[in-house]
């Protein structure tokens, strides 16, 4: 008889599976190389949508993963596919780094360096090399490492400053999207550069980096978790002055199981006990915006008391995994259930049953949230393939 961990593992391995078909059926561009840069939900191309270097990093990252889980020949495939136009068309040969965006014929459109990009980059090229040896995969990720510590680490007041011009020089729009705000530091892209720098330390476990992902960890800790609500800090300036007060939910629960991971890494038993003190206390923060049936919501604004209840995909597979940690780490139902939860809610809600792969999200009344992508320049398949995979590796080790 399946038990409920049991029965979860066996679900998420089915649907990752269903996950890496859809990418490998409906999104390779066979006329202009590499991956398509957007899809509807209808699964139509959008003609002329140009190519996102995070959404082929992560492409590159969800297939390396993938051949790694399972030695599939057919996710190599694809990964040395994505891989090949990441160098081709993304390097930068004159100043190093890569470029945020090509058009749809693999020309430079957007030739800033976004450390967030940058961090992708390094986070895919990494599990690349893990599961190919390929060196000059590892060669590239390590060069775009010490262009982020020459650039945009600030050795005085520690973390990394969000975004320069093409040739690594200080821009005034630091951005992220339109959504985002300009801000020095942000908590988006120091988390991801946490990801990068310990997928990139498995495999090259260097002395420097070992340093520079300690202070790291130390920054989240001295800056970016609010001591008192144990929800993280979004945005800051160069000195981590002017904090914003905006609530990312599903950042939280993703930073709840990133933290300890980059900890564990380290070996250091004084840092490993405060991350998980930090982690359990990010857990039952985020927590905070569940909603009864399972979903979490997407942002909360104390100042003004406004919630967006809108349920995106990306928040509800960081929850599957982020509570599944915290249960691992306490041993609390509690937290079982919320990850239990989540992903009943994603396959009610969120699981595209007709034309594959998962909506963006849906509304805070749960219907389909309109005129999002399917796939396009920040819906890529290595959130939700990612939880499939830490969720089958979790439940593994609990048992």
């Amino acid at each position: 008889m399946q038990t409920p961990l049991t029965r979860y593992r066996e679900e998420v391995r089915q649907e990752l599976y269903n996950i890496l078909r859809y990418w490998q059926t409906h999104t390779v561009d066979e006329k202009q190389g590499g991956f398509y840069g957007a899809l509807n939900n209808a699964n139509e191309i959008q003609a002329g949508a140009p190519k996102g270097g995070v959404l082929n990093s992560r492409i590159l990252w969800t297939f390396s993963a993938a051949y790694g889980f399972d030695g599939n020949r057919e996710w190599l495939t694809l990964a040395t596919r994505a891989y090949n136009y990441l160098q081709q068309h993304f390097r930068d040969k004159e100043y190093g780094g890569a470029y945020w965006s090509v058009d749809a014929a693999g020309k430079p459109l957007d030739t800033r360096k976004q450390v967030y990009g940058e961090a992708f980059t390094i986070y895919a090229l990494s599990e690349y090399y893990r599961h190919t040896k390929e060196q000059a995969a590892l060669d590239w990720a390590i060069d775009i490492y010490r262009l982020v510590e020459r650039y945009s680490f600030d050795p005085r007041r520690k973390g990394y400053i969000d975004a320069f011009s093409r040739e690594w020089k200080r821009i005034p729009d630091t951005s992220l999207s339109n959504r985002g705000a300009n801000a020095d530091k942000t908590m988006n892209t120091h988390l991801h550069v946490l990801e990068a720098y310990t997928n990139l330390y498995r495999v090259w476990p260097d002395a420097g980096l070992r340093t520079q992902l300690y202070y790291l960890i130390k920054v989240f800790i001295d800056h970016i978790i609010n001591a008192h609500t144990h929800h993280q800090i979004l945005f800051f300036d160069a000195d981590w002055q002017h904090p914003s007060t905006v609530i990312s939910y599903g950042h939280d629960i993703e930073a709840a199981w990133l933290l300890p991971e980059a900890a564990a890494l380290l070996n250091d038993s004084e840092l490993t006990q405060q991350v998980k003190a930090v982690s359990m206390a990010l857990a039952t923060a985020a927590a905070e915006g569940l909603d009864a049936n399972g979903g979490l919501k997407n942002e909360y604004e104390p100042a003004t008391g406004h919630t967006d209840a809108d349920k995106h995909w990306w928040v509800q597979a960081e929850a599957m995994v982020g509570f599944l940690e915290a249960y691992a780490q306490s041993g609390q139902q509690a937290h079982l259930q919320h990850s239990l939860h989540a992903w009943d809610f994603i396959k009610q809600y969120i699981l595209d049953k007709k034309e594959g792969e998962w909506y963006w999200g849906v509304t805070a009344s749960l219907e389909v949230m309109p005129h999002q992508d399917k796939v396009g320049f920040w819906k890529c398949p290595y959130h939700n393939s990612r939880a499939c995979l830490e969720v089958i590796h979790r439940v593994n080790s609990l048992e």
